[in-house]
Parts: C-alpha cells; sequence; structure tokens
C-alpha cells in the first residue's frame, strides 16, 4: 500500500510526533520509512492493507493497532538508521510492532 501523501497530509505530522522529528528537511525520509513500514506489515501478516472493510481474507484494514505498529517500526527505523547497534545492549520491547501484528498473521 502506497501513502498519497497530498490527500493525508495530517499523517505525516502524526508520523513525526511519534518519532520526535522536529525538522521538515527529513519529510521525505519519514515518507520513505511509512511506505516501507506499511510493505512490511503487508509482508509480515501476509495480506494486503486496506482503507475500510476488507474484501477478503487476504486482506487486512488499517486499523489502530496497524497503524501502532506502522509507527512503532517507523520511529526505531529513524533513530537507528544502520542495521547495526554498537556498543549498547538492545532489549525488544514486549508488546512492540511485533506483537501489536502477531494476531493479524496469515499461518
Amino acid at each position: 500500500m502506497q501513502i498519497d501523501w497530498t490527500q493525508k497530509p495530517e499523517l505525516l505530522a502524526l508520523v513525526k510526533k511519534h518519532a520526535r522529528v522536529d525538522i521538515d528537511d527529513e519529510d521525505d525520509l519519514v515518507k520513505g520509512y511509512v511506505d516501507a513500514a506499511l510493505a512490511h506489515v503487508e509482508q509480515h501478516c501476509d495480506r494486503t492493507l486496506v482503507e475500510g472493510t476488507p474484501a477478503n481474507d487476504g486482506e487486512m484494514a488499517l486499523t489502530p493497532d496497524i497503524w501502532q505498529a506502522v509507527y512503532l517500526i517507523v520511529a526505531h527505523w529513524y533513530a537507528n538508521r544502520e542495521e547495526v547497534v554498537t556498543g549498547t545492549i538492545a532489549t525488544s520491547l514486549p508488546l512492540g510492532a511485533e506483537r501489536l501484528l502477531w494476531y493479524r498473521k496469515r499461518f
């Protein structure tokens, strides 16, 4: 799913607030992260994201919990721009994005 950013200007402000992005210079980067996070959710859950009511079992609505997972993923990618973190101990949050998406996944 690709976001039409001209139709959803408030979405960028909401994502930036969640990720604590205070500058406008990185808007394109944040938009790219949102598009990639939505694609990641679709792949992870093996479903196509749709706005509104899903037409079949292969579709999944963009509900608040799905958006929360997207916000978490985007904030993580924004804060950690490299594949490897050095000099620190990383810990996953127990109720993070994976947990939010777990029950939506098709097996």
